[in-house]
């Protein structure tokens, strides 16, 4: 029963982190891209963050050894999720709002969804459909926006964000079956580790103007600590963790709450403008959600076609 205890604790925990800490890494890696080129920022972020986890994995008496398949799987994992999931993204965020970026991202359930559907031939719930068709509505509205569209860049970020988007919803499908390492702390460090070296190469490849952190300012010195520490080895291990032992919907649930913290933050910190229509979008492409995600919709459907629905398929 204790061991249940602590299983139930951090879960709990885990979600938090996905929840509230990783709302608000769109403003940490907006503050910091303003100042560093996007893949740089990303490899060192991960390059050290990844280090520290196997220096306190070999403190902590972790094994540190995996198969080939294991190492295969987790360079796999890291590129779907860092090195193109989220440098990408971080590139992005040069041209549009961290607030933008985060009600784009909070659409991720319905492609996850989908992907289910093509890839792994889920049925759609009928509750699931009202969502899909509310999410599709609410991005339309989101990115339709005139005064967003015809900022520099801003449709170049969209697309950037979207192509993300399908990065990281299918790599959630792959780590759920995948051979990984049993120990989810050593698991993120070589998913780290492994993306961020990718990232370095890319940024040399790209001709990006490397810069030493003791030119950087204290706002982005600030947000590169958060990044790795929170952002990266606290938050990344969290998801690593809920997506081996809940479904891939559940753990997209993070999207409910990452773009509220976004938009607050952005807002607060750098006077990022909300607009009517952006609310209004964040509505219902958050409803969506809620429909995609939520284990009452047979129960609810049921209601309104006076169908019995057998309760395992509830469950």
């Amino acid at each position: 029963m204790a061991k249940m205890q602590r299983n139930t604790i951090l879960v709990v925990l885990s979600f938090f982190a996905i929840y509230f800490i990783w709302g608000s890494t769109y403003l940490w890696n907006k503050i910091a891209v303003t100042e560093l080129p996007a893949f740089m920022l990303a490899g060192i972020r991960f390059v050290i963050a990844g280090s520290l986890i196997f220096i306190i994995s070999k403190l902590l008496g972790f094994p540190l050894k995996i198969s080939k398949k294991q190492f295969k799987n987790t360079f796999i994992a890291g590129f779907l999720f860092l090195t193109f999931g989220n440098g990408v993204v971080v590139w992005a965020l040069k041209f549009v709002d961290s607030s933008f970026a985060a009600l784009e991202v909070s659409a991720q359930p319905l492609v996850v969804l989908l992907m289910m559907r093509l890839l792994q031939g889920k049925k759609i719930q009928p509750m699931s459909i009202i969502g899909v068709f509310l999410g599709i509505t609410g991005i339309f509205l989101l990115v339709g926006q005139q005064e967003i569209i015809a900022q520099e860049g801003a449709v170049l970020g969209m697309v950037l964000i979207f192509v993300c988007m399908l990065s990281w919803s299918y790599g959630s499908l792959f780590v759920g079956k995948a051979d990984l390492p049993s120990n989810f702390f050593v698991n993120t460090g070589y998913q780290m580790l492994s993306s961020g070296l990718s990232l370095l190469i890319v940024s040399t490849l790209l001709g990006e103007t490397w810069s030493s952190p003791h030119t950087w300012s204290s706002p982005v010195i600030w947000s590169m600590a958060l990044l790795i520490f929170l952002g990266s080895i606290v938050t990344f291990t969290a998801f690593n963790y809920l997506l081996r032992i809940v479904s891939p919907e559940k753990v997209a649930t993070s999207s409910y709450v990452n773009p509220i913290i976004a938009m607050i933050l952005g807002w607060y910190f750098l006077n990022e403008e909300i607009t009517l229509q952006s609310v209004i979008a964040s509505f219902i492409l958050l409803t969506g959600v809620y429909f995609i995600n939520t284990k009452k919709q047979l129960t609810i459907f049921s209601r309104f076609t006076g169908k019995r629905i057998p309760k395992k398929m509830v469950d």
